[in-house]
């Protein structure tokens, strides 16, 4: 019994350290931008934009109803988190880490009207995005991974 609460709380503890370097990496660009921007990188540069959307900017100026959507998915993923006990550790990863990103997003949505990117890819050309938006989409490729095992 121990075991599955100090499990249960070491996803969560990945989830809240997630937010809490997201929320810390976005700090850093809303108020020291202009120390940051046009920094280059290898594979990135250090940009910023206030993203009034979802990913690729969907659903811009719908701040009510994404927030809403942050709002529902992070209790489904804590609650998938906290009470099924069936999951196993790459399920528990996956949704922590997206808890974390939805978190982090939410966030942002909620207090702010917007999201704050500043991740702009050298390699190809697309959208800036967050420290939230990679914990995302490490989460699904968790998901896809254990989807893909399990079908074998």
């Amino acid at each position: 019994m121990i075991n599955k609460i100090q499990s249960k709380l070491y996803f969560l503890s990945l989830s809240i350290f997630i937010i809490l370097i997201d929320q810390f990496t976005k700090y850093l660009m809303l108020y020291n931008y202009k120390l940051f921007i046009n920094k280059d990188f290898l594979l990135f540069r250090i940009d910023f934009v206030k993203n009034y959307g979802a990913a690729f900017n969907i659903f811009s100026g719908s701040r009510i109803f994404l927030s809403f959507i942050s709002i529902i998915f992070s209790i489904l993923l804590l609650y998938l988190i906290l009470r099924k006990n069936n999951l196993n550790a790459i399920d528990l990863y996956s949704y922590s880490f997206i808890l974390g990103g939805t978190i982090g997003n939410g966030i942002d949505r909620i207090l702010k009207g917007y999201v704050v990117d500043f991740i702009n890819l050298n390699i190809i050309n697309f959208p800036l995005f967050n420290i939230a938006d990679i914990s995302i989409n490490i989460g699904f490729i968790f998901l896809l991974y254990n989807i893909f095992k399990n079908n074998r």
